[in-house]
């Protein structure tokens, strides 16, 4: 595999764990100093990451990250760029689930350890959000 599809595979591990809740997944896209930070917070280490995991879970009913393009540039064993993705919040709402819809670029910084790619920096950047009522065609949830 590619520098570049190893890397960006470390941002399709990260969005698939956000959304299935599971730790394991960012385990394996995470280093152990990760810094990620984005407007209003700033986490350090993976053990406290993983925490993040939690809050989604408490915060939203579900959620969909999508990535869609990088920018990366690699020199020997470490990479920055940009990822940019979009990022579907729903949240149980008395009058109607809202989706909450942000769309984001993510300021990268990544390290190779031991042949794997892992995230030591993310900084989200949210360029806007919109609060859309969520329709349920069919009543499917």
């Amino acid at each position: 595999m590619s520098d570049l599809a190893a890397l960006r595979r470390t941002a399709e591990r990260y969005a698939l764990g956000a959304d299935r809740r599971d730790k394991a997944l960012w385990r394996e896209v995470l280093a152990d100093d990760v810094e990620i930070s984005g407007p209003g917070f700033s986490i350090t280490g993976l053990e406290a990451n993983l925490g993040s995991i939690d809050h989604l879970a408490h915060a939203f009913t579900m959620t969909r990250h999508m990535v869609h393009d990088m920018d990366v540039t690699v020199d020997g064993d470490t990479a920055q760029g940009e990822t940019r993705s979009t990022a579907e919040h729903r949240i149980a709402a008395p009058d109607g689930d809202k989706l909450l819809v942000w769309a984001i670029r993510y300021q990268d910084q990544w390290r190779r350890e031991q042949g794997t790619w892992r995230f030591n920096r993310r900084t989200l950047i949210v360029d806007w959000e919109e609060l859309r009522a969520v329709s349920n065609p069919g009543g499917a949830a």
